[in-house]
Parts: C-alpha cells; structure tokens; sequence
C-alpha cells in the first residue's frame, strides 16, 4: 500500500482535512511567530543622550580650553572686529549708574580691543596735549636704555672689585655670548611652541640684565615678549620685574601704539600677564607713563582698559592722584574710583587734595578732569567729610562744566558725610 504524501505545510491529510476551529481547540497553546518591538530597550537607548543644557555646558568648557591653549602657543583665533568707538562728548558710558550723556569720551574700553583701531576725537585730544610737557626728554630706543643701565652696574662693580682685590669685573664667556646670540635669533622668528631652556634660565642669573641685553629685546616678536613677560613676572621679585617691565615692556608698547594706533594682541596680554605682581606694574608702566608727561589718549585708552579688566590693588590709586597732572590721570584715576573698592580715608584725602590743587589753574581743564571729579562724587560722596564737601563745592564754582558741575554738585549736596571726630555719617545739607 503506498506511502500517505505530506503536505508542503509539514501537516498529513488529516491534519488538511480537520476544521480550523477544531485545530485551535486541540493546540495547547498559540504562538505568535511576529516580530515584537521591544519599546523599553529603545527608551534606555534615549536615556543614554545628553541633554540641550548639559552639552552647552560641555562645548562651551571645550571652547574656553581651546582658546587658553591657542593663546598659551601664540595660535589665539581671530576675533571679531567691535565696532569703532569716537571719544567725545556724543558717547555713552554703558557702566555709569546714572543716565548721564558724554560721560564715555575717555572711559570707554570696547575701542581698547587689541587689534581694533582706537578713534580718538580730535578735541580731547588737543585739550591734553595742552597739559603734556613741552619739553619732553629724548626717545632713545630700548637697546640704549638697557645699555647704560648695564654700563652703570659694569662700572660700579668693577670699581668696588678693583678697590677689594686689584681685578678687574669678570667678563661673559664667550660660548656664553655665542648661546644668547643664538637666542637672539630664535626670539626674532618665534610665533609659538617652547622656548630654549637658555632663555628660561636667565631671571635665575645674578646678572640677568646684561644676559637679557645679549637676547636683543628690541627685535623680539610680539608673541616672544608675551613668552618673556610670564617668565619673568613669575621668576623675578618685584623690584625686578619692575625693571624689566620698564626697560622692555613698556618701550615696546609704546612704539607699537605709535606706530599701528593699536596694540598687539600678545602685547596686551603680556601687559594683563604682567599684573601678576601689581606694585611692580605701577611703579614699572603706569606711574612712569604719566610721570613722562608724553602719554597720549590712545595710550591711556588702551593700558587703562586692562584696569577694568584685571584685579587690582587699592592702594594704588593714591600714588596716580598725587603726581603731576597731565591729563591722562584723569583717565586711569576714573578707571580705579569706578572699582567701587572701599578705599582707607588717607587715600580719599589724597584723593580730594588732588582736585582741590586746581583751584589756581588758569588753564581750561578738559572734561576728562571733570568727569573724574564727578565719578569720584559718586561713588565715594558718603565717605568725605562735611569740610570736604564745602571745600568742593567752592572748587566748582572756579572750574565749571555746563552739564558735569550741576551733576557733581547735586552727588555733594543731596548725601551724607561722614564726621573726621567721631566716625560715624551725619546728614548735612548745603545750599
């Protein structure tokens, strides 16, 4: 009897022929042959994204260490160009606390940008130079200044050694010289990466500055004076490092305003790098640049911006006010008294002594001046005294501003003072 043919399905005839429902009934159970969606491993899929915030957070860190990194290696991005600001009685200052319009003609740092030009207006300008020095000393270059100072240190330690032993100072090694020349090379090509480890040694030296002489600081790159301002700022003490900042920083950023009417960006830098020791960038580029009598309103747009930038000690703003004014202490003493610090009474009364040595001056006072002595009426009109607010007032009625001096005199009259005996604010009102 031949063999019963199965169904292409697996199923025999009889499986063929029984009823579908009779098939359901007999199975033990059903099973689903469809591809399922599993829904929970594609929700912990989801769950293993970062967040909208949290990658801001993210990119924005990153950024910041890229730009650390390029600025460390001399490689910083190009920033974009801020719009031009003219110094004048039409501008505006975005962090006074009263609507006051023309209050920007000098404070205003956005011009101050590296790289961006800085417009100065021609009124401002003249009306300081009225009150530089007519005569000023020689420029000699930075070769020359270095030069003598190190012919003077030559000269008074071989005499001292000629007196002790009969010899004469010790000169440099020759294979010394042959290295630091070599130096001199590679400073006057260098963009970024390392410097040589010979250069890195020299604020160790005893005689560092005839070294540094030997390097040629004149021919440096803008990028290796950067190089050259942490080394140094961080190596050599603070009467130092006042030397060095101002032998061969401010040279240097002086020739390069003068010359692009801006400043470097790795000069600006090496500028802000250089406040790692404050006392010695006052007494090292601040203080000399106004006592020279030659600082220029660009000049003191540009170092005056790093002021509102960086952290800077109280004390000093009593050695600006107490120098010979020349026009440009009016910019860099706005500058410190909107820091708002809470300045020790002699500073302050260093402060009002300045204002009120001009109450024999014949010359028109540019309205720099005036815009100090406001900015100093308002944010320290609490801590003077009642004497000195009287004192204050009669200077006003000597120099006068159409629109500042009603602005000063209202901060004067309408506040409180505080009482040199006892210490402590009394109301006094004034006519």
């Amino acid at each position: 009897m031949p063999k019963v043919k199965k169904s292409k399905g697996g199923a025999g005839e009889k499986s063929v022929s029984m009823p579908l429902a009779d098939q359901i009934l007999q199975a033990d159970s059903v099973r689903n042959r469809g591809r399922v969606k599993s829904r929970d491993t594609r929700e912990e899929a989801d769950d293993t994204y970062v967040d909208d915030r949290l990658s801001r957070k993210i990119l924005q860190q990153a950024r910041i260490q890229q730009e650390e990194l390029q600025t460390e290696y001399g490689l910083a991005p190009e920033k974009k160009k801020t719009p031009v600001t003219v110094l004048g009685p039409g501008g505006e200052d975005a962090d006074s606390d009263e609507e006051w319009p023309s209050l920007g003609a000098a404070g205003t740092t956005e011009a101050a940008e590296c790289d961006t030009e800085v417009v100065v207006d021609p009124d401002d300008e003249k009306a300081i130079e009225v009150f530089m020095n007519k005569n000023p000393p020689v420029r000699r270059t930075l070769a020359d200044i270095i030069m003598e100072k190190i012919t003077e240190k030559q000269t008074e330690v071989g005499t001292v050694m000629s007196e002790v032993s009969g010899c004469p100072a010790p000169q440099l090694d020759p294979r010394v010289v042959e290295v630091y020349r070599g130096v001199s090379k590679v400073l006057s090509k260098y963009r970024s990466g390392k410097l040589p480890k010979a250069f890195k040694i020299i604020p160790a030296l005893s005689n560092w500055e005839q070294v540094l002489y030997l390097t040629e600081p004149e021919k440096w790159t803008a990028a290796a004076m950067y190089q050259a301002t942490r080394i140094f700022s961080s190596n050599l003490k603070e009467r130092m490092a006042q030397r060095f900042y101002n032998l061969v920083l401010l040279p240097r950023v002086r020739d390069d305003i003068a010359e692009y009417k801006r400043l470097n960006f790795h000069l600006y830098s090496a500028l802000k790098k250089a406040l790692f020791k404050p006392g010695a960038w006052f007494k090292g580029i601040l203080i000399p640049l106004c006592e020279s009598g030659t600082c220029t309103l660009r000049e003191a747009i540009i170092i005056g911006s790093i002021l509102t930038k960086c952290s800077i000690p109280v004390l000093h703003s009593r050695g600006v006010g107490t120098m010979e004014y020349n026009g440009a202490n009016s910019i860099f003493l706005r500058l410190l008294l909107d820091k708002k610090y809470a300045l020790p009474f002699r500073v302050l009364d260093a402060l009002v002594a300045h204002f009120l040595s001009f109450r024999s001056e014949k010359r028109v006072l540019p309205v720099l001046w005036h815009q100090s002595f406001l900015t100093l009426a308002q944010r320290y009109k609490a801590d003077l005294a009642s004497e000195q607010k009287e004192a204050l007032l009669e200077l006003l009625k000597i120099q006068t501003h159409p629109q500042i001096s009603a602005e000063v005199r209202r901060e004067l009259q309408n506040s409180e003072s505080r009482d040199i005996e006892v210490g402590l604010p009394v109301t006094v009102e004034m006519d």
